[in-house]
């Protein structure tokens, strides 16, 4: 299958190079993309400064591709993996114990995978795993949080097979003017809806990370779904 994909970028990046970049991101060493145009736009400006979201075509087919949102997995599988690449505010026991749990019981070989697809944990969207781990909200409450300010999925490429499967399509200029502010929005409107909506609403039955770790909870347990 052919799909276009975006890099919001400083620069025009005709050419990504397999092996290049920061090894602190969510999934670690890779391409970061997205199939949404207007979200590349607001990754590849600064408050001061345009940018350019390059774009890709990609034929996928032959490549492995690893989806964190499928039914197959939880959302505390996408935050396994957070916690292996990011560096989290452990300050807390709570929050070192449920990193040590997640890793040990909800860790996914998504190394072994040529793509990669799920949320990206952006500014808001990281207090959130963050609020999770030091037990402020439940299960459900992060699963409802990452999808509020309609962020998108990530479409990463970390395979040299990946890098040598994507062609250079062009770019479009993103004016910071314009995309700076609606990243912002984005944003913000995100942390309202999570203090006005998720944060303070907790519900009957709802599942928090001392829970999951008093009861041994794993992944394949129906309320994790």
């Amino acid at each position: 299958m052919e799909k276009i994909i975006y890099h919001g970028s400083a620069s025009i990046i005709e050419k990504p190079v397999f092996g290049f970049g920061k090894v602190r991101n969510d999934y670690g060493l890779g391409f970061y993309c997205t199939e949404e145009l207007s979200i590349a736009k607001e990754w590849g400006v600064s408050k001061d400064t345009d940018g350019y979201a390059n774009i890709y075509k990609i034929e996928t087919d032959g490549l492995s591709i690893f989806n964190l949102n499928s039914g197959e997995y939880t959302i505390l599988h996408w935050l396994a993996v957070l916690l292996e690449n990011r560096i989290f505010d452990i300050g807390s026991a709570l929050a070192q114990e449920a990193k040590d749990y997640l890793l040990k019981n909800f860790a996914v070989p998504y190394k072994e995978y040529d793509i990669i697809v799920g949320f990206r944990a952006d500014d808001s969207y990281f207090s959130f795993a963050q609020d999770f781990i030091n037990g402020a909200i439940s299960v459900r409450q992060l699963g409802n949080a990452m999808k509020l300010g309609k962020l998108g999925n990530q479409f990463v490429l970390k395979s040299k097979k990946a890098f040598d499967a994507i062609h250079f399509e062009g770019y479009e200029i993103a004016e910071s003017s314009e995309w700076f502010a609606k990243k912002e929005l984005r944003d913000k409107s995100a942390r309202r809806q999570y203090f006005d909506v998720e944060k303070n609403k907790r519900q009957r039955g709802d599942l928090y990370i001392i829970q999951i770790l008093d009861e041994e909870i794993k992944a394949d347990d129906s309320r994790l779904r």
